[in-house]
């Protein structure tokens, strides 16, 4: 009997198994070399707290999303090093000062802050060999003050005037700038005679505490950051803010909203935004007390309690923190807006414990009344629109007054509802 022959199919099929193997392998190599590549890019270091800053993750804030028909999402700014959006404005303004010779290194960034920008100052300012002077209302939640102290900063707590009183804490905080200046300029002119050191005339070392008492006497020159006047703050997020959302969100943004203090959030991001897509809306969302609701709808500056002559030296308008403002900063006058929304103190904190009971999400007051804000704007673009609010800061900070039991009790905001029925959805 002849021999069957096989050769050619073994042959056939080596070859196939070879060619299968090969495959498998290459397919094998470039996932791992592409997981591998990947996980270095992930992994690499960046270059210091500096670097850190920005780049926060764009989340969709789950409970809200269900409940309006929209897509609500929300930058984590909380996440940022100093833990709220203001790092972004520290670090630009630092930069830009240092850039334009108006800061010096071994200087004092002087400031008039309710919080958050004083820490992300207090942050950002050893990075560059600086050193943070912080002027804050002794309204503000305590834990600010502490917070900024322990981050080698000092403070001056003062109490709440109107921004045209000298005493107000802005005003101060400049102040502070220029009198270290002078200090800075003093002490350099008579450290020298006849171009020789004084501390080599006759032997003898000067004692600048003695010369020079208070903490001004220690640095080389201050500088006044000023964050609602500094349009570094602005430069902040048209460059930084507002660009990464449109990257995050591949440019399917319907809308904008967030409210505002300095108004450099919201004049940043709505100017990029806007530019590159003029079919996306931007709001405000404003706390009781703000006169900026009025000025976006109506023209014109205008709260009920001035109007009614009620507005006391120091009064009870709202309990957020860092957002509301009674006058047009150069920030604010840069946004786009194309409407405004109001939100109330028991809405904000209603707001606040549904997104931690509902989403896990722990938010100081102005994050709560930015998504205030954007059920608003859900509500009256109506379900299947994208939304995009600023989560500027945690609750960590906001303890002693917005979550705090009895402070809320005393102004009848204890939270009640079990839903979202306090913004009139069931």
């Amino acid at each position: 009997m002849a021999p069957v022959r096989t050769t050619g199919a073994i042959v056939a099929s080596t070859a196939a198994i070879s060619i299968s193997m090969a495959i498998f392998s290459y397919f094998l190599f470039f996932k791992k070399t592409n997981s591998t590549l990947h996980c270095n890019k992930k992994k690499k270091p960046r270059n210091g707290v500096v670097d850190a800053i920005g780049n926060t993750p764009l989340i969709r804030i789950n409970s809200l999303s269900e409940a309006t028909g929209c897509e609500i999402l929300g930058k984590c700014e909380f996440l940022n090093p100093g833990g709220s959006v203001k790092d972004r404005v520290a670090l630009k303004v630092i930069q830009e000062a240092l850039e334009s010779g108006e800061l010096a290194p071994g200087g004092v960034v002087t400031e008039g802050s309710a919080g958050s920008t004083a820490i992300s100052l207090a942050t950002v300012a050893p990075a560059f060999g600086c050193k943070c002077h912080v002027v804050i209302p002794d309204d503000a939640a305590i834990e600010k003050s502490q917070i900024i102290e322990a981050l080698g900063a000092t403070v001056e707590r003062v109490r709440p005037v109107s921004i045209t009183h000298r005493d107000h804490y802005v005003n101060i905080a400049k102040r502070r700038a220029l009198e270290a200046n002078e200090l800075a300029a003093k002490d350099k002119k008579v450290s020298q005679v006849d171009g020789k050191d004084r501390d080599q005339m006759d032997g003898c070392v000067p004692d600048p505490e003695k010369e020079n008492p208070g903490f001004l006497s220690h640095y080389n020159g201050g500088f006044f950051a000023d964050q609602f006047e500094n349009l570094a703050n602005f430069r902040a997020h048209y460059e930084g803010t507002g660009p990464e959302i449109w990257e995050q969100t591949d440019g399917n943004v319907d809308a904008f909203v967030a409210a505002a203090g300095t108004g450099g959030t919201v004049a940043g991001v709505s100017t990029f935004l806007q530019e590159k897509s003029p079919k996306i809306k931007c709001f405000l969302i404003d706390p009781p007390g703000s006169g900026l609701f009025n000025k976006v709808t109506r023209g014109v500056m205008y709260t009920k309690e001035e109007a009614e002559g009620r507005r006391l030296k120091n009064p009870f308008d709202t309990i957020t923190e860092g957002i509301g403002i009674n006058r047009l900063t150069k920030n604010f006058m840069m946004a786009k807006l194309d409407g405004a929304f109001q939100g109330t103190d028991k809405e904000a904190v209603e707001m606040s414990r549904f997104l931690l009971k509902n989403d896990g999400l722990f938010l100081g007051s102005s994050s709560a009344m930015n998504c205030v804000g954007a059920v608003r704007v859900a509500k009256a673009l109506g379900p299947g629109h994208t939304i995009v609010t600023i989560l500027c800061d945690n609750g960590m900070r906001h303890l002693s007054k917005f979550y705090d039991p009895k402070y809320l009790a005393q102004y009848g905001l204890t939270p009640t509802a079990t839903g979202l029925e306090f913004m009139s959805i069931k």
